[in-house]
């Protein structure tokens, strides 16, 4: 019927008759006299300071704890951090708690998450707590990256590169992570018909680059489909309102308008167009045979052009010559000097001597 209960220094008794609570028993030997078996006492440990009890609202409701354990008591929009030895333990939710003064240490920051992001000087020590997961979602934007915020679809900031945190519970937080580096869509296989009706097929290159990532989160629920449906319109509007040898001969200039159009469409979904090009034209094949022919034939034309010109100045040289040379015998005699000399010199020359006025004037000649 005597029960006997030694509570040791780093211990505390929690005592309940007929399962009200009735108060502690700190260190020493206790004995109570309980015939009936209506007395138990619960002997917990101090140097696990958080004390967990099925019956912590009676305990706690009774004052006893108030001289030695930090009691919480968080509402829906708090949570707790909670320091033990000036070292990290856990991030605690809405509820009832309490830890021991007693044996260790314990410090106790209340958060309220009505602030759905969470901010702290010790953060990466904090979210990295497993008891973190289950209270905070956690973040990374990467290197050359943003990340547009929105808090219950509200815009509210553009992140830069790092870790964050936001609080679950009070409101739905949404990062989206937007790329800020440079990028290229191939625009391939448009099929275009020009003004006289032939058909093109085009190839396109676009670079581009985000500059208003809230733009261009915002403005389209797809960015980069948004700036390839846009060129695709833009090249058939350009290259449609054009017939073929026009489209051929002014490709800088077509280019360059199809840039302009782009570009101003561009800077509605945030985003700044470095170049537009045009990789391929192809041609179909009867077209692409037609036109070999007509560049055949031309070539040929200028061929025959450039022939007839040099023929004529060739003419026109010769009588330019033979006019100089009968007005001056002097040049006539030596232009039949060269002659003479340019056939000695390629082999034996014979003369064949006929009446006696030839033979002078050949002798006279030599």
């Amino acid at each position: 019927m005597l029960k006997r209960y030694k509570i040791r220094t780093y211990e505390m008794g929690l005592v309940f008759r007929e399962g009200e609570f009735r108060g502690l028993l700190r260190t020493g030997t206790h004995w109570y006299f309980d015939p009936l078996n209506k007395l138990k006492v619960d002997v917990v440990s101090q140097r696990e300071p958080w004390l967990v009890h099925e019956k912590l609202d009676l305990i706690v409701k009774s004052g006893s704890l108030a001289e030695n354990a930090v009691v919480l008591d968080l509402k829906d929009h708090e949570r707790a951090l909670v320091w033990i030895e000036n070292r990290f333990s856990q991030v605690l939710p809405a509820g009832q708690f309490a830890y021991w003064t007693g044996q260790k240490q314990v410090r106790v920051e209340v958060v309220d998450i009505r602030q759905v992001r969470f901010e702290h000087d010790q953060f990466k020590l904090i979210v990295r707590s497993p008891s973190s997961a289950r209270l905070l979602d956690v973040c990374t934007v990467q290197r050359d990256r943003v990340g547009v915020l929105f808090i219950d679809g509200r815009y509210v900031d553009t992140l830069q590169p790092g870790e964050y945190a936001f609080w679950k519970g009070p409101a739905e937080a949404k990062v989206v992570e937007v790329d800020l580096r440079e990028t290229m869509i191939d625009v391939g296989g448009q099929e275009i018909m020009t003004a006289d009706k032939v058909t093109l097929r085009l190839n396109a290159v676009v670079t581009y680059k985000i500059i208003d990532a809230r733009k261009a989160v915002s403005q389209t629920d797809d960015v980069r489909q948004a700036l390839y449906r846009d060129t695709q319109l833009v090249l058939r509007g350009v290259v449609g309102a054009r017939e073929l040898d026009a489209f051929l001969t002014e490709k800088d200039v077509i280019a360059k308008e199809i840039e302009e159009n782009v570009r101003r469409r561009a800077g509605e979904l945030g985003l700044e167009i470095a170049s537009v090009g045009i990789k391929d034209v192809i041609l179909p094949g009867e077209m692409k045979d037609l036109m070999n022919k007509v560049t055949e034939a031309r070539k040929a034309a200028e061929a025959n052009l450039i022939f007839r010109r040099e023929e004529t100045a060739a003419i026109r040289s010769q009588a330019n010559t033979a006019k100089l040379l009968a007005d001056s015998p002097t040049l006539m005699r030596l232009r039949e000097l060269e002659v003479l000399e340019k056939i000695a010199s390629n082999g034996k020359l014979s003369i064949v001597l006929g009446d006696k006025g030839l033979a002078d004037k050949v002798v006279n000649l030599l």
